[in-house]
């Protein structure tokens, strides 16, 4: 199996607590204060959420599922104080298709046991609850 290359990213300071970051050919805002851009516990909300959506709509489809729609919702509690880790987060997915039930909680299952690179990179007794509906 082919070695993926190192992430690179790049944070240049631009003023307050906002930073230009760059990673490979994209580019995007962080911002501490959640003015300018998304602050880094939303990206990291995001990333989580993203990695698993794409996980769960990629084995389904490659089980020859039909998912018309897809949506990804993450809560996460935090620790009220600093560093105000996640405690806890909940995701929940909605998508419309004549897909099985079995199905769908076996694409979270691999998801979050075996594929999801964002979630097997955070500490590992952050709970994760997952819920989904199906809707034709």
């Amino acid at each position: 199996m082919p070695v993926k290359p190192p992430v690179v990213a790049e944070l240049i300071w631009s003023k307050d607590l906002q930073f230009g970051a760059t990673s490979g050919t994209n580019a995007l805002v962080i911002d501490g204060d959640s003015e300018a851009g998304a602050s880094p516990v939303q990206l990291l909300a995001m990333s989580l959420a993203s990695c698993m959506a794409i996980d769960v709509v990629d084995i389904l489809q490659k089980g020859r599922h039909t998912v018309t729609a897809f949506r990804a919702r993450l809560t996460g509690d935090r620790a009220p104080a600093p560093p105000r880790r996640l405690l806890a987060v909940h995701l929940e997915f909605t998508l419309h298709g004549n897909v099985p039930p079995a199905a769908v909680e076996r694409a979270i299952a691999l998801s979050r046991d075996k594929y999801c690179s964002v979630w097997h990179s955070l500490r590992q007794d952050i709970q994760l609850s997952t819920t989904f509906q199906i809707l034709l």
